[in-house]
């Protein structure tokens, strides 16, 4: 996942939004990487569309 999110990061990405099994994933990735996004997770597809959009 880190080199995903340093491609991201490269383009320009400021938010991310990753699912929540990928939680264990988390330190494989540097924290200097890691906090350079605003991070939100999301536990189901209907989720992620929601906090896409900032809605509660």
């Amino acid at each position: 996942m880190a080199e995903c999110l340093q491609v991201a990061f490269d383009a320009g990405v400021k938010r991310v939004a990753l699912p929540m099994v990928s939680a264990m994933d988390l330190p494989t990735i540097p924290a200097e990487l890691f906090t350079k996004f605003q991070t939100s997770f999301y536990a189901d597809p209907v989720d992620a569309v929601f906090k896409g959009l900032g809605v509660d």
